[in-house]
Parts: C-alpha cells; sequence; structure tokens
C-alpha cells in the first residue's frame, strides 16, 4: 500500500505542476484542435498526462523494489520496455506529425523488447489453430506483438471524454491485482496496483473538469502495460485462463475491432482515418439530449463527465464476468460472445435512435 500512495501523490504533484505551469509550454504540449471529430473541450488542454502517470509509476517501483530487492530485475526490465511506447506517444502529442506508421513501429519495438527481457510471449490460446502457432517460440512472439498492439491502440481509441480511458484501465489493472493475488503472483499484482494509483493521480485532475488529458503518451502507456502484464499473468500462472486478459479488456478492444469494420466496410474509407461515430461520441450525443447546442466551456465539460460513467458500466460488463471466470476458458468465451453481441445490439440501437428509455438523460 505504501508504493502505491507513493505512486498516487507523485501522479497528482505532477499533474498538478504541469496544469499549473501550463501556460509556459500549452504552445507545444496543448490541445488545440477545438472542432474535430472527436473534440469536446472550449479552450486549448495539456494532453501530457502522460507524464505524471509514467513518473509516479516509475518512483513507485523504485520505493517497492527498494522494499522488495528479488524483483528488481523484472521491475527494470518492464520500465524500460515501456519507454518506446511512451516516447512515440509522447512526441506525436507534443508534435502531431508522428504517423500511424511509425507508432506502431515504437510499440512493436516495446513489445519485441519486453518478450527478450520478460519473456512476455503468448505460448497458449485455448483456442483450435492458434495453440499450434503459440507453440513455436516464432509464433508465440508473434501473437504477443498483435496483442499488445492492439490493446495498446484501442485503449488510445477509447479516450474520447473526461475520464473514459483512464477509468476503464483502473478496472482492468483492478482485476489483475484480485487474479494475481488469488494465484499468487505477488509481482504482477503489485505493478498492476502501483499503475492504478498512478491513474488515479492524473484521474483526480483529469475527470470531471478535464484540467489535463492523459494523451497518446498516457494511452499508449496504460495500453502497453495492461497488455504486458495480462500476457505475464498467464505466461507465469498456468491455472490462469489464457482467455482472462482478452475479455477484461473486451470493451475497448470489440470498440476497436467495430470501428474498423464501421470504416472499412459500411463506409469505405481508411481503417485508421479518425470519426465521430464510436460508441462513446454516440451515446454523448444521443443519451445526452441536451449535448447539441452551445459551445459554452462549461457546459462541454459538464457534458463531456456526464457520457464517461456510461462507458464504465459498459466497460466493467467484461472486466466482473472476467474476473469471476479467470480460470474457465469455456466460461470466459461464452461472456467474450456475448459481450459483442450485446454491443453490437446497444450500439445499433443508439445509432438508428433507438435508444433504451432508462438510459436517456435530459
Amino acid at each position: 500500500m505504501g508504493s502505491a500512495l507513493v505512486a498516487f501523490v507523485v501522479a497528482l504533484g505532477t499533474a498538478l505542476a504541469l496544469v499549473r505551469s501550463s501556460r509556459l509550454h500549452e504552445g507545444w504540449s496543448g490541445d488545440h484542435d477545438l472542432k474535430g471529430p472527436q473534440k469536446f473541450h472550449a479552450r486549448a488542454v495539456p494532453r501530457v498526462g502522460g507524464i505524471a502517470v509514467l513518473a509516479g509509476m516509475l518512483l513507485a517501483l523504485l520505493f517497492w523494489t527498494w522494499r522488495n530487492p528479488e524483483h528488481w530485475r523484472l521491475c527494470l526490465a518492464l520500465s524500460a520496455a515501456t519507454l518506446p511506447a511512451f516516447a512515440v506517444g509522447l512526441l506525436e502529442d507534443i508534435t502531431k506529425r508522428v504517423s500511424p506508421a511509425r507508432r506502431m513501429m515504437g510499440l512493436m519495438v516495446a513489445a519485441l523488447l519486453a518478450a527478450w527481457w520478460l519473456g512476455a510471449s503468448i505460448q497458449r490460446t485455448d483456442l483450435p489453430g492458434l495453440d499450434a502457432v503459440a507453440a513455436t517460440p516464432l509464433g508465440a512472439v508473434a501473437l504477443a506483438l498483435f496483442a499488445v498492439a492492439g490493446v495498446t491502440n484501442s485503449v488510445n481509441i477509447i479516450d474520447g471524454f473526461n475520464g473514459l480511458a483512464s477509468m476503464c484501465v483502473m478496472l482492468m489493472l483492478a482485476g489483475l491485482v484480485v487474479v494475481g493475488l488469488q494465484v499468487g503472483d505477488l509481482w504482477v499484482a503489485s505493478v498492476a496496483l502501483i499503475l492504478g494509483a498512478a491513474t488515479f493521480g492524473l484521474f483526480v485532475l483529469n475527470y470531471p473538469l478535464g484540467l489535463i488529458f492523459l494523451g497518446d503518451g498516457g494511452a499508449y502507456l496504460l495500453g502497453f502495460l495492461v497488455a504486458e502484464l495480462g500476457i505475464l499473468l498467464i505466461g507465469r500462472n498456468a491455472q490462469v485462463s489464457p482467455l482472462f486478459p482478452l475479455v477484461l479488456c473486451a470493451y475497448p478492444v470489440v470498440e476497436t475491432v467495430f470501428s474498423m469494420y464501421r470504416r472499412k466496410v459500411l463506409r469505405g474509407r481508411p481503417m485508421d482515418a479518425p470519426d465521430g461515430v464510436h460508441l462513446h461520441s454516440l451515446i454523448y450525443r444521443r443519451l445526452i439530449r441536451w449535448a447539441v447546442g452551445t459551445r459554452d466551456a462549461a457546459q462541454l465539460v459538464r457534458r463531456n463527465s456526464l457520457t464517461a460513467p456510461y462507458l464504465w458500466v459498459v466497460c466493467s460488463g467484461s472486466v466482473v464476468p472476467a474476473i469471476l471466470w479467470w480460470d474457465s476458458t469455456p466460461m470466459l468465451l461464452g461472456v467474450l460472445v456475448t459481450y459483442v453481441l450485446g454491443y453490437v445490439l446497444l450500439y445499433w440501437r443508439i445509432v438508428r435512435f433507438r435508444s433504451p428509455r432508462f438510459l436517456l438523460r435530459r
């Protein structure tokens, strides 16, 4: 608990310092795009909150390894492997000129380092066909790279409203903590707890007022670490179903896959082209009835803050079952199929203006 407190205090303090000094660095750190398809703020806001999360995590890990020196190599390797993923995201936050291909390259480098230094590869899937791929060293690493890239980008995609991505990640990390403790994996549980505490330190200033944004650097940092901790948990503990991390991250992953399908197949656009019809965007525009109208700063912040809780519930819809049936592949597979069907049905009803009445907010 002491390490978690360090993570929270350092992250909160760093985020507060970034907010209070924003006039000095807003030229390169501020999100000045107020009219993009997923922009719902009325003034430039620092989008470098990932710096605060990273600072909180690293200092807390240093404190934790001082008390648990037997784990210092693991913590050092994980921290070092994370840096390329964070760096490409932060560079995009600052320059707005890093191409998706270069960001993907940074993620691949980070995932390869984790596979090399930590053995973070997917050697079992409990799925016919894929297990044959996972049985080979090259296949196991390739599956890990695919999973890490997918989860990292999916967390970045859902980072559209104050507190949305950060709370969803905290829910996923809570799942890793609970299952890690159940199987006796103190290292995974402790790192997940520390990362969750650092994320909460930023969350305090991000939700509901949106004083600082997570940014691509923060989203890549959190997505990468959630993916790697999930891979390491199933690799270090045979009793954990290999589907557990996937179900745990079902909301952002399903959102991403569905977005790619919607853009490429339904709309004939590039899969990485931004649009304003993600589930969180539709909830903002159609469930909060008064969302369309004035762009007064106070009203924008209020409407923004009312959106994320809907998606926290959607995210919990997979996190809770994942925690309940973490050791049962058949149950988790059933949960995943049910979740995908439920997501598509909810999206279809909202996009056709048939939102369930109990969800509507006037």
